[in-house]
């Protein structure tokens, strides 16, 4: 057998305490609604590994995630019947594994609530489409006997603007609510994390919290409550002298103005830190001294200034400035972009 490789040069340190902290404080935000958490895409890039322990461990009961596969990772980490697949079934095989893992599927469809209640039917949630025009059942499908046959345990919408100060919340809502009357259910659940910051009208029995419990800030109101969970680091791997007038990475887009000493690290585009971050990004060392990002980000390398650190030498780390929202604001990328496209090659 080959020996174990060592380490990377390139890690995600995840602050637990914070990502509980988060749930805690969104829990607590839902009133009288208890917090689940969508973990869909490895816990939005974290890891569910990491990430579904520390939420069940800090009281999450819910979990939801977007693809059958995702399931059968996140369905041994927590209690059974608490998982939810939000794309719902497919085929008669996708039922079949959802009843011998014990995982809720999502009913989108008629379709797929035919195919549930074929499978020999059990609890399951629906998802009604209240005006964003993905997922769901319309609220004429609501008056269809087969969805009247269904063992419904929540009944979900999603908002399409909770952020924004939009009358489309306004109409969700009432369709929401319109929904509730119309089919027997025994939870109901409309908002996701900047739903939360709506109010108690649109927290139902439970909200679905995702990119703040990771440390995004999809709304001022949720700003005071959310911790930074993610930051990525990475080794020097070399230090090089610039003379003034050498041009430095693809291109030469950056010119040293004087001689300098840079530093090559251990990110690029390839585990997510992109071509956006070019002349705009910023790393630090353990002291907090900035260390701007030179010229153009490569697939596996990115250059650093080390002016501000002339102690810091081949081996040593440095870590991105990444808290979600000013990140956002610098790169052009949402917050769930800087989330889910953090790669695979970092140790988490």
């Amino acid at each position: 057998m080959p020996p174990e490789p060592p380490p990377p040069a390139l890690r995600l340190i995840i602050d637990r305490e914070a990502l509980a902290a988060n749930w805690r404080a969104l829990n607590a935000l839902s009133g009288r609604a208890s917090a689940g958490a969508a973990v869909k895409a490895d816990a939005y890039g974290l890891g569910a590994a990491i990430a579904v322990p520390v939420l069940r461990d800090a009281g999450c009961r819910d979990f939801f995630v977007a693809h059958w596969g995702e399931a059968a990772s996140v369905a041994p980490l927590a209690a059974p019947g608490t998982v939810a697949v939000l794309h719902g079934p497919l085929s008669p095989a996708d039922c079949a594994f959802a009843r011998a893992l014990g995982v809720r599927p999502v009913i989108n469809s008629l379709h797929q609530a035919r195919l549930w209640r074929d499978a020999g039917g059990g609890p399951c949630h629906a998802m009604v489409d209240t005006g964003i025009n993905r997922l769901g059942l319309s609220l004429a499908d609501l008056a269809d006997p087969l969805v009247a046959g269904l063992e419904i345990d929540a009944l979900l919408s999603h908002l399409a603007s909770a952020e924004e100060d939009s009358p489309l919340n306004a109409v969700q809502l009432a369709r929401w609510q319109e929904a509730r009357r119309m089919v027997p259910h025994a939870r109901a659940s409309l908002a996701n994390s900047a739903g939360i910051a709506l109010g108690a009208d649109y927290h139902g029995d439970l909200t679905r919290p995702g990119i703040a419990l990771y440390g995004g800030v999809p709304c001022g109101a949720l700003a005071p409550h959310i911790r930074q969970v993610v930051r990525p680091e990475a080794a020097i791997i070399q230090v090089r002298q610039l003379a003034a007038g050498d041009g430095a990475g693809y291109n030469a887009t950056f010119i040293a103005p004087a001689a300098m000493r840079v530093g090559l690290i251990s990110i690029g585009y390839a585990d997510g830190y992109l071509r956006c971050w070019s002349g705009k990004g910023t790393m630090r060392s353990a002291d907090g001294a900035a260390l701007p990002v030179l010229g153009r980000v490569s697939m596996d390398m990115t250059i650093i200034d080390l002016t501000a650190a002339p102690h810091l030498r081949e081996g040593d780390w440095v870590s991105a400035d990444y808290a979600l929202p000013e990140a956002s604001a610098i790169s052009g990328l949402s917050q769930y972009e800087l989330l889910t496209l953090l790669g695979r090659r970092f140790q988490r």
